[in-house]
């Protein structure tokens, strides 16, 4: 039954704001103890989790997943793969994804969803002029059974793109992105590929054999991405599984006539929005003013409430960029810099490093955003969650080299003591 809303509701940012962070898990503070259930819950919450391999803190799906449920076992996510329950699929990026929604990618890349990406260009490229090299890879992985890159010995290395990979590598990830491998585990984070029939048997799914509907497809990946937004633009909607072309308002008129979406105005926003008709309740708590955020965190650079550097910019004021792939004399805060979360805003930005083998954690700057204040209370929030994430990496020793403003610095190392105290 279609939920009753009022025709065209408002609601002001802020509210926008909690809606979107209830739907992403972030309104609130997670629980003490997270169980296992708990990440498969927030993987299917956001629908899609990225994949990179930087870790100067650490690597990003394990702090997305830490901002959502505390400190937990990184190793729940290697076995929640291994046992079928999420798999990889090329999404907005590299993603780890829920089984259930395997038939939907299955399907999304059978009907040439995405053609226009990198990977599936250079896989198109190996499979028109390397296809033998890709096929001896694949007769050994199917002989022998699951391999990681380094199983195999490299022929000769790449003079440009895919980062100088060998042979092998390409071959494999060129594989991967044609669907003929899926990855089966990962050993300290390296992907071990395995034939595709293989690994979906394991997850309990199958290659369908019928015709894919692509305007199906098309409508379910537009519904799916508004939900997981909570609330968003019809603009931003292309950006959360890399699709095409760009949304327009009139391209959700059908989806709104069903009930399936609800078009919404916001204030100070200069266009319409849309929430999934899921998330009807949460509509009316937020214009009500019954969604409030209480959760103070730090944010991977590569969360999804960030990736999306316009959508940040609307939503939240916040002007980010990934500065790890700037070169260093134009970065402006720093390499490896983690959006700071506080109780529906995000305030600042910190660039971390952890120094594992000394058990520090070292806040290189924290810059808080203009127009930002800090009180006691906010300072405390924010102490409380640098620590815990040092704590979780096994850091505890926190350092604080710089601040901007030039006074926060102090009141952070103070706010931090108090806590050892």
């Amino acid at each position: 039954m279609t939920p009753v809303i009022d025709p065209t509701p408002a609601l002001g940012v802020q509210q926008a704001r909690n809606l979107h962070l209830e739907a992403q898990g972030l309104l609130r503070k997670p629980a003490a103890r997270p169980k296992r259930a708990s990440l498969l819950a927030a993987i299917e919450r956001m629908q899609l989790l990225q994949i990179d391999t930087i870790h100067v803190v650490a690597r990003s799906p394990y702090l997305v997943l830490f901002s959502r449920l505390g400190a937990y076992p990184t190793d729940w996510l290697g076995d929640a793969l291994e046992r079928g329950e999420i798999f990889e699929a090329w999404s907005h990026e590299a993603c780890f994804v829920p089984t259930a929604a395997f038939a939907l990618h299955r399907a999304h890349s059978d009907c040439g969803g995405r053609a226009g990406h990198w990977a599936d260009k250079h896989a198109a490229r190996a499979q028109d002029a390397q296809r033998a090299g890709m096929n001896a890879v694949l007769e050994r992985i199917r002989a022998q059974g699951p391999s990681k890159a380094s199983d195999f010995e490299g022929t000769r290395r790449a003079t440009s793109g895919w980062w100088g990979w060998k042979d092998e590598k390409r071959w494999l990830e060129a594989l991967f992105a044609r669907g003929e491998l899926m990855v089966a585990r990962r050993e300290r984070f390296q992907r071990v590929y395995d034939l595709s029939e293989r690994v979906m048997q394991r997850m309990g799914v199958e290659r369908s054999a019928q015709a894919v509907d692509e305007r199906a497809v098309a409508r379910r990946l537009v519904l799916d991405s508004v939900k997981a937004l909570g609330i968003c633009q019809a603009r931003w909607i292309a950006d959360y599984y890399r699709t095409r072309p760009r949304h327009k308002n009139a391209d959700l008129d059908e989806l709104v006539a069903s009930g399936e979406l609800i078009r919404v105005d916001v204030r100070g926003w200069d266009d319409r929005a849309y929430v999934h008709r899921d998330h009807a309740g949460l509509l009316r708590r937020a214009i009500a003013g019954k969604l409030r955020a209480t959760h103070t965190t730090l944010l991977s650079p590569f969360d999804p409430v960030v990736w999306d550097r316009a959508r940040a910019s609307a939503m939240f004021g916040f002007d980010y960029t990934i500065e790890c792939y700037v070169p260093e004399p134009k970065r402006r805060y720093g390499y490896f810099v983690l959006p700071v979360l506080h109780r529906g805003s995000l305030v600042g930005r910190l660039d971390a490093k952890a120094h594992r083998d000394e058990g520090r954690f070292e806040v290189k700057g924290i810059h808080l955003e203009t127009g930002v204040r800090p009180d006691v209370r906010m300072t405390e929030a924010l102490a409380v969650a640098v620590q815990a994430c040092a704590d979780w990496h096994e850091t505890p020793k926190v350092t604080v080299r710089r601040s901007d403003p030039r006074p926060f610095a102090g009141e952070l190392r103070r706010a931090l003591q108090a806590l050892r105290a």
